[in-house]
C-alpha cells in the first residue's frame, strides 16, 4: 500500500478521484493547499474521509508516514517541490509540464537517481482501451509502418479560464496552448509513431489578450520517415481532441473527447477491405482497460510493487520537454529545427522568452 499526499486541490481533485478508485494500491493521507476552503470542497466532492488538510508542503516532506507526493501545482513550482520531495525520500508524481526547462529535467533525473526514488510524469491520455487495441493490432501484424498522422487540439478558453493570475503568462505557465494543452497529443504522437527528427512551427496569439500563444500549426518529420501535423487553438466553439493515425495497413481514428481520448469510440479501418474481419476480431478480443488517471496510477502501483508495468518515465518527459523547446525555437526563428537538441544549446535553460 502506497501512502500519498496530493499538493494542489485544483487538478489534484481528479488525481484524488483516481486514487480512491484504487483502494488496494493507494491510501491518500493528506491534501495540501493554501486555500483550505478549496481543499475541503475537493474532499467533500469526492466523499474522501480520513484525509487531513495541510497548509504548507514542507510539512509533507517531514512526514515519515508518506511514500509518494503528487504535485498538482502551477508549472513554475514543479522543480522546487519535486526536488524537496525526492530529497525527503519520497517518490514523486508530477503534473505536466514536469519542469520548465530542459536543464531542470536533467537535474531532476540526477536528484532522483541519487535519492533512489522514482519520478512519474503525468501523461494520463496514454491509458485506456483504445490504445490497448492499437497495441494488440500491432502485435498481430495488422498495422505496418507509421505513414502519417493528424492531430487536433481545438479547445475553448476565455476570460474565466485566465482569471487565475498565473495563467496566460510566461512567468506562471511558461507557455500557452502548445505547452498546456497540445502536449498530451504530442506525447501520444511520439509514443505511437516514434521520435521526431525535424519540425517546423508557427505560434501566435489570436484569441485571448494573454502573453503566451493560443494558436499553433506544427509539422513533424519522424525518425522513421512518417509525417504528422498538429493544429492547436483555444478559440474553438467547444473542446475537441482528435487523432488520425495512418499506417501501411490500417487507419485508426479517435472520437473527439477532449480529456480522455482512449475512452472514446475509435474506428480501426483496414486498407484492404478483405482484412477488416481480422482487424475486428483482434479489437473484440481486447478487454476494457483502466483509462486516464486510473490507468496511469495503476502502472505506478505495479512499478512500486516490483511487478511488470509500463509507467510514464522521466526520459519520456524529457523528450516531451525537448519537443516543446524545439517548437518554440522554430516559431521564434521561423526555421525548421532538428532533434535531438544539443545540450547547453539554445533553449536548454528554458523556452520562455
Amino acid at each position: 500500500m502506497t501512502r500519498v499526499a496530493i499538493v494542489g486541490a485544483g487538478i489534484g481533485q481528479e488525481h484524488l478521484r483516481a486514487y480512491l478508485r484504487l483502494p488496494e494500491q493507494f491510501t491518500v493521507s493528506a491534501l495540501c493547499d493554501l486555500d483550505r476552503d478549496r481543499a475541503e470542497a475537493a474532499l467533500a466532492a469526492e466523499a474522501a474521509t480520513g484525509v487531513r488538510i495541510v497548509g504548507h508542503v514542507s510539512r509533507l516532506f517531514d512526514d515519515p508516514e508518506l511514500d509518494l507526493i503528487d504535485i498538482c501545482l502551477p508549472p513554475h513550482l514543479h522543480f522546487e517541490v519535486a526536488q524537496g520531495a525526492l530529497l525527503a525520500g519520497k517518490h514523486v508524481v508530477c503534473e505536466k509540464p514536469l519542469v520548465t526547462s530542459f536543464r531542470d529535467a536533467d537535474r531532476l533525473a540526477e536528484i532522483a537517481l541519487q535519492a533512489e526514488r522514482r519520478v512519474f510524469p503525468v501523461f494520463q491520455y496514454r491509458f485506456g482501451t483504445a490504445f490497448s487495441r492499437l497495441r494488440a493490432l500491432r502485435e498481430a501484424g495488422l498495422l505496418g509502418r507509421p505513414v502519417l498522422a493528424s492531430l487536433e487540439t481545438h479547445w475553448n478558453r476565455g476570460a474565466d479560464y485566465y482569471a487565475v493570475d498565473w495563467r496566460g503568462t510566461w512567468k506562471g505557465e511558461h507557455g500557452g496552448a502548445v505547452l498546456g494543452h497540445a502536449i498530451h497529443s504530442h506525447d501520444l504522437l511520439c509514443h505511437l509513431f516514434g521520435p521526431v527528427a525535424r519540425l517546423s512551427a508557427v505560434c501566435t496569439t489570436r484569441v485571448n489578450p494573454i502573453e503566451v500563444e493560443d494558436c499553433a500549426a506544427i509539422s513533424f518529420e519522424m525518425e522513421n520517415g512518417a509525417l504528422a501535423t498538429s493544429s492547436v487553438t483555444l478559440g474553438a466553439a467547444n473542446d475537441t481532441s482528435r487523432l488520425r493515425l495512418i499506417y501501411d495497413y490500417l487507419t485508426a481514428e479517435s472520437g473527439s473527447a477532449p480529456y480522455a481520448p482512449a475512452e472514446d469510440t475509435w474506428t480501426f479501418t483496414s486498407r484492404d477491405p478483405e482484412g477488416q474481419e481480422r482487424v475486428d476480431a483482434v479489437i473484440q478480443s481486447v478487454t476494457a482497460a483502466p483509462a486516464g488517471f486510473e490507468g496511469f496510477l495503476l502502472e505506478i502501483a505495479n512499478t512500486l510493487a516490483g511487478q511488470p508495468a509500463t509507467p510514464v518515465t522521466l526520459p519520456e518527459a524529457r523528450r516531451s520537454l525537448e519537443l516543446v523547446t524545439a517548437i518554440y525555437l522554430s516559431a521564434r526563428t521561423e526555421r525548421p529545427v532538428s532533434l535531438p537538441l544539443p545540450l547547453n544549446g539554445p533553449g536548454y535553460d528554458g523556452w520562455a522568452p
